[in-house]
């Protein structure tokens, strides 16, 4: 393995460790309650979109509907998001987060936000611009 092929790897690693911490708090929380991270994602996401379009949410997140069929039905039903017709067209569901919903996305999302914060606040601005425009680059090669 060349000199290159390592310092990748290394950039693999701490990709997998630092996505690991992000998420161990939250992923704790969500077990505790029988859900998994892509429950926090749909909270998360509907929470910035409010009233937005089953449609919208998938371009949004990027996932197939495949993917969000079933922790959506559950999101659902146990009453996180709710769910209700477009007044112009009845076809379109429209989703927002309930109460219960709004609460557990800001207790799972704000332990996230903190750890940025403290993260950001110790490395500067700079640093956060260049780990932005990695992770623009690397969002940018998603192909479904």
């Amino acid at each position: 393995m060349n000199r290159r092929q390592q310092e990748l790897n290394l950039a693999l690693e701490a990709m997998h460790f630092g996505f690991r911490a992000m998420t161990y708090k939250p992923d704790q929380r969500l077990a505790q309650l029988g859900l998994s991270r892509i429950h926090h994602r749909l909270l998360y996401f509907i929470a910035r979109q409010t009233d937005c379009s089953i449609n919208e949410l998938l371009q949004a997140m990027r996932i197939s509907k495949q993917y969000l069929h079933q922790p959506l039905r559950k999101m659902l039903a146990l009453g996180y998001i709710l769910q209700r017709p477009d007044p112009k067209d009845r076809r379109i569901k429209r989703l927002r987060l309930s109460r219960s919903g709004i609460k557990l996305e800001q207790e799972l999302t704000e332990v996230q936000r903190e750890r940025f914060a403290d993260i950001f606040r110790k490395t500067g601005p700079v640093a956060e611009k260049h780990w932005r425009e990695v992770m623009a680059l690397l969002g940018e090669q998603i192909e479904f």
